[in-house]
C-alpha cells in the first residue's frame, strides 16, 4: 500500500478554493472589461450623435475666414453676433423697413492661449467706427452693407486682431435652447415691461426665463432710459446665467439634455466653414477645466453718445481706451487689462453698466415708452416666470442704482 508523506497530502477542498478564487478574479475583470467597452461604446455613439446633429443641421456662411489660419494653440477670437432676421413681432429688421440685415447683438469671444479663461466683450450696437470701404457708420450697419466678410473685416481693423471663427445665432433660437434647459435664472436688478402685444413683466429679483420671455428680456431697450447699455448688461447676465446652467452636473451627465439643448439651438445657428464639430471638440478638450467663474464679461470702451449725420444717435469711441485694449488683445493679457479697480468716479474698463447713467444713445430716434400710456407697463399682463416674493413697481426701468436683489449679489 503506498504511503502518502504528511507534506505532500493537500486537503481536496484547499484545492478547490485556489481554483475557484481564480476564477471568480477572472471573470470579475471580464465584466469589468466588458462594461468599460460598453461604456465606451455608448459614449462614442453619444457622442458621435451630437456631432453627427451639429454637422448636419448647422448651417454654414462665408466669414471671409482663412479656415487654415484659425489659431488651435494661441489666443482665439471668435465673434458672436444676434440675428434679427427671424426676430418677433415687429422688432425685425424687414418690418422695420431697414437695408438689409443687421445685428442688434454683437460680442467678441476672446480665448487667452493657456485656456484658463474665457473674455466676452459686448459691442454696443451704435459704436461710430470705421467700416472698410464704407467710411464711418454705426457698428450694426457693416452687416447690411457687406455681410459676414465685413463684419469681419470691420472687427479685426476695429481689434487689431484675427478674427478665427464666427458664430451667428437666430433669436428665435432662444425658446428652444431655454426650453430644452428647463429655463434659465436670471438675477433682475430693476422691474420692466417689454412688447406691446401681450407684454411680459420682469419684476425685481430672481426671474425663471424661458421661451418667447427669454427672447423679449435680451432684446428689450426701450424700457430703459440707458437704452442700448441696459439691454448689454442683461444679455450678459442672461448669458452668465445660462452658462452656470449648462455648466452644471444636473445638465453635462445628463445625455438627453445635452442631446436636446443641440438640437434646439444649432438649426438657429450659422458658422463660419472651419467651426465643425471635430473643431468645436478640440477646444473643448483645451477649455475641459473652465467653470463658470472663468468667464468674465464686459463692455467694450466708449465714449459719449453724440448726434452723426442727419439726427442719428450715435456713441463716440473713447480712443485711448480702444487703443489700450488693442494692445491687450493683441499682447494676450486682457485679464490684466480688465484687473485694475476704477478711480473714484469713473468706471472700470470691464464695467457692464458703463456709460449706463449717459442719455440713451437712441434717444433722438426713438424715445423710452411713456409708461403713462402704453399698456407694457401693465403688471398684470403676462408675466415672465419669477420667483420673487411680489412684484416691484411696474413701469420703465429706474434710472437709481439699485440694491442686491438676490442671494449673493
Amino acid at each position: 500500500m503506498a504511503h502518502t508523506e504528511n507534506h505532500d497530502y493537500v486537503p481536496r477542498r484547499s484545492r478547490g478554493r485556489t481554483r475557484r478564487k481564480r476564477h471568480t478574479v477572472r471573470n470579475a475583470l471580464i465584466v469589468v472589461a466588458a462594461l468599460l467597452v460598453v461604456v465606451l461604446v455608448f459614449v462614442g455613439v453619444y457622442v458621435a450623435s451630437i456631432a453627427s446633429t451639429f454637422n448636419d443641421k448647422r448651417q454654414t456662411v462665408d466669414a471671409g475666414i482663412a479656415t487654415e489660419q484659425a489659431a488651435s494653440d494661441g489666443a482665439l477670437n471668435i465673434v458672436v453676433m444676434g440675428s434679427d432676421s427671424r426676430g418677433e413681432g415687429m422688432d425685425t429688421a424687414e418690418n422695420k423697413g431697414e437695408d438689409g440685415a443687421r445685428s442688434d447683438t454683437m460680442m467678441l469671444v476672446h480665448i487667452p492661449e493657456d485656456r484658463q479663461n474665457i473674455f466676452v466683450m459686448s459691442i454696443v450696437r451704435d459704436l461710430w467706427v470705421e467700416i472698410p470701404g464704407e467710411g464711418q457708420r454705426k457698428v450694426n450697419a457693416a452687416l447690411g452693407l457687406g455681410g459676414y466678410p465685413l463684419v469681419t473685416a470691420m472687427v479685426e481693423d476695429m481689434l487689431g486682431v484675427n478674427v478665427d471663427h464666427l458664430a451667428v445665432i437666430d433669436f428665435e433660437g432662444f425658446n428652444g435652447l431655454t426650453e430644452a434647459l428647463g429655463g434659465v435664472e436670471v438675477c433682475n436688478p430693476t422691474a420692466f415691461s417689454s412688447g406691446q402685444v401681450n407684454p411680459s413683466y420682469y419684476p425685481q429679483g430672481e426671474i425663471l426665463l424661458q421661451g418667447a420671455d427669454a427672447l423679449r428680456y435680451v432684446r428689450e431697450r426701450k424700457a430703459f432710459l440707458g437704452g442700448d447699455f441696459e439691454r448689454v448688461a442683461n444679455q450678459q447676465r442672461f448669458v452668465s446665467a445660462m452658462v452656470d446652467q449648462i455648466l452644471t452636473v444636473d445638465t453635462l451627465a445628463n445625455p438627453q439634455r445635452v442631446m436636446d439643448v443641440v438640437n434646439a439651438i444649432v438649426p438657429f445657428i450659422s458658422v463660419d466653414e472651419g467651426l465643425d464639430a471635430a473643431t468645436i471638440a478640440g477646444y473643448g478638450l483645451q477649455l475641459n477645466g473652465i467653470r463658470s467663474g472663468d468667464i468674465q464679461t464686459f463692455t467694450i470702451p466708449h465714449g459719449p453718445p453724440a448726434e452723426g449725420p442727419g439726427g442719428a444717435s450715435i456713441v463716440l469711441q473713447d480712443e485711448q481706451a480702444m487703443e489700450e485694449l488693442r494692445r491687450a488683445l493683441q499682447q494676450d493679457r486682457l485679464g490684466d487689462y480688465l484687473a485694475p479697480e476704477a478711480e473714484p468716479g469713473t468706471s472700470a474698463p470691464g464695467d457692464a453698466t458703463a456709460g449706463a447713467s449717459e442719455p440713451p444713445s437712441d434717444a433722438t430716434s426713438e424715445p423710452a415708452t411713456d409708461p403713462a400710456t402704453d399698456p407694457a407697463t401693465d403688471p398684470a399682463s403676462s408675466p415672465a416666470s419669477a420667483s420673487a416674493s411680489g412684484p416691484a413697481e411696474s413701469g420703465s426701468a429706474s434710472t437709481e442704482a439699485a440694491a442686491p436683489v438676490c442671494a449673493g449679489a
